[in-house]
């Protein structure tokens, strides 16, 4: 994949990975041992949680097929080395944010029932300081979200305990926020932000 294509998506839109793709018969099964998908979505990983927040949905994707993938999901880890080939030269930047006084910024957002298998969805994070990303998390919920509300709400309790932790840090570090921190959820209707107010 050294000379492969550069793409601009981690994932090709709207593509729902399912367990239906994965292989059904011993001969499926022994045609998929022939590639490393599960060392390709292993090292994925380790971008996804240290440099690359924006690969993190897709290695999520990726990853709850580790012990039977299928070809649907090998052609995925593919077109995620092509979008890691076109962003290869792209890297957080870290400098005052001229847009914003506050001492961090969070963010977070939920899909409904993004996992076609359990309709369990995934929510995430993004905490950044200035003008880059310092923590973020992407993960499959633990309960099944009724409506897309549910499933901000849940994501944006996990928000919170990053800024209440993020917080306590800083001022272990002598950085102190008299104001509350605000917590950005985004809404799928206008493609605006709900804004929280977190007093930790």
């Amino acid at each position: 994949m050294a000379d492969c294509k550069p793409i601009s998506t981690p994932m090709q839109p709207n593509q729902r990975l399912s367990r239906a793709q994965c292989p059904q018969t011993p001969v499926e099964v022994e045609f998929m041992k022939s590639f490393p998908y599960l060392a390709a979505v292993g090292a994925l990983m380790y971008l996804a949680t240290s440099t690359h927040p924006d690969i993190a949905y897709t290695v999520g994707c990726l990853a709850r097929f580790n012990s039977n993938p299928g070809v649907a999901h090998w052609n995925a880890v593919k077109h995620l080395l092509h979008y890691l080939k076109g962003t290869a030269d792209n890297s957080i930047t870290y400098a005052p944010d001229p847009l914003s006084s506050e001492l961090f910024s969070t963010y977070s957002d939920a899909d409904h029932g993004g996992c076609k298998d359990t309709g369990h969805s995934t929510g995430g994070y993004l905490v950044k300081i200035g003008t880059g990303a310092v923590s973020w998390s992407l993960k499959l919920q633990s309960t099944v979200a009724l409506c897309t509300t549910e499933a901000e709400n849940i994501a944006a309790i996990s928000a919170g305990k990053e800024i209440r932790w993020m917080r306590n840090l800083l001022y272990e570090m002598g950085f102190t926020a008299p104001d509350p921190s605000m917590l950005r959820v985004s809404t799928k209707n206008d493609l605006s932000f709900f804004v929280f107010f977190c007093f930790f």
